[in-house]
């Protein structure tokens, strides 16, 4: 019964890959973050790339969300959002938080 139970949530968990999950993309670059403003469907599991196209590292992060990223020049990486009740939700760029703000619009 163990390895039964086992065996069912090895195949849901490996059917929920980070593959599979609708994907947005984040760019920063000079201070700034673009799109300032991301419509998710609520109710769903989501993905954020973010790519720091600038020559200064970033840090991807949301208080809301409970997520940070740190990134060098260049670099790209991700966070997975867990599902979303409808509302809206701050990010932003740590190193610049004055001009590099951004907003999850889950509906």
């Amino acid at each position: 019964m163990k390895l039964r139970a086992f065996l069912l949530v090895a195949a849901l968990y490996a059917g929920a890959s980070h593959a599979d999950l609708p994907t947005y993309t984040v760019m920063a670059k000079s201070g700034r973050l673009t799109p300032a403003t991301l419509a998710v469907p609520a109710g769903v599991r989501f993905k954020i790339v973010i790519e720091n196209a600038g020559r200064e590292p970033i840090e991807f992060e949301s208080l809301q969300l409970r997520k940070e990223k740190v990134l060098a020049p260049g670099a790209r990486s991700f966070v997975v959002i867990a599902p979303l009740k409808p509302g809206e939700y701050d990010f932003f760029d740590e190193f610049h938080p004055d001009t590099s703000k951004g907003r999850i619009v889950a509906k």
